[in-house]
C-alpha cells in the first residue's frame, strides 16, 4: 500500500513536472517568459526560482541543463516510421531521466530517493539498449557508469601487490 501510494505520488509529480516543462519549452520557443504563466512562486528555471538557497543552485542549474538537452533531443522530425520516431523521442527522454538521476546522487541526501535514482539509471540504460537493438542500431561503446565521475574522492583500486619493490 505504501509503495503504491508513493508511486502514485511520483507519477503525479512527474505529470506536473512534464506539464510545466512542456509549457516552458513552448514559451521558450515563442520567446515568451514562461515564469509569468506559472503560479506565483513556482519556477522550473534556476534564475527565476524563489526560496532557493545558494546550496541548491548548482543542482537547479545542472537539472535545467539536463531538461533542456532532453527536450531538444525529443524534438525530432518525423521519418515516416513510427518505430524509429518512437525510439528517437524515447531515447533522449530516458537519457534525461539518467542525467537527472545522476544529479540526485550527486546532490541529494534522501537515501530512498538515492536508491530510486540508482534504479532509474540501470533501468533506463537497459531500455535505451533494448530500443537500439530492436531497431538494429549499434550500441554505443561501453563507458564507466555515470555515477563514477559524480562521486568525489572515490577510493581507487588497490595497487597490484606483485608490483611492490
Amino acid at each position: 500500500m505504501v509503495r503504491s501510494s508513493f508511486c502514485g505520488l511520483l507519477l503525479g509529480a512527474g505529470a506536473v513536472l512534464a506539464a510545466a516543462t512542456a509549457l516552458h519549452a513552448a514559451d521558450a520557443a515563442s520567446g515568451k517568459d514562461s515564469d509569468s504563466a506559472m503560479p506565483a512562486g513556482v519556477s522550473i528555471c534556476p534564475a527565476g526560482g524563489t526560496g532557493t538557497g545558494d546550496s541548491e543552485r548548482p543542482f537547479l542549474t545542472e537539472n535545467q541543463r539536463a531538461m533542456d538537452k532532453m527536450m531538444a533531443g525529443m524534438a525530432t522530425k518525423p521519418t515516416g516510421d513510427v518505430d524509429v520516431d518512437f525510439a528517437a523521442m524515447m531515447i533522449p527522454h530516458h537519457q534525461g531521466a539518467i542525467d537527472m538521476a545522476v544529479l540526485e546522487l550527486r546532490y541529494g541526501r534522501n537515501e530512498q530517493l538515492r536508491r530510486i535514482a540508482q534504479e532509474i539509471i540501470v533501468d533506463q540504460q537497459q531500455e535505451i539498449a533494448a530500443m537500439r537493438l530492436a531497431l538494429g542500431q549499434p550500441l554505443p561503446p561501453s563507458v564507466s557508469a555515470p555515477t563514477e565521475s559524480a562521486v568525489p574522492n572515490a577510493p581507487s583500486s588497490p595497487a597490484d601487490p606483485s608490483s611492490t619493490p
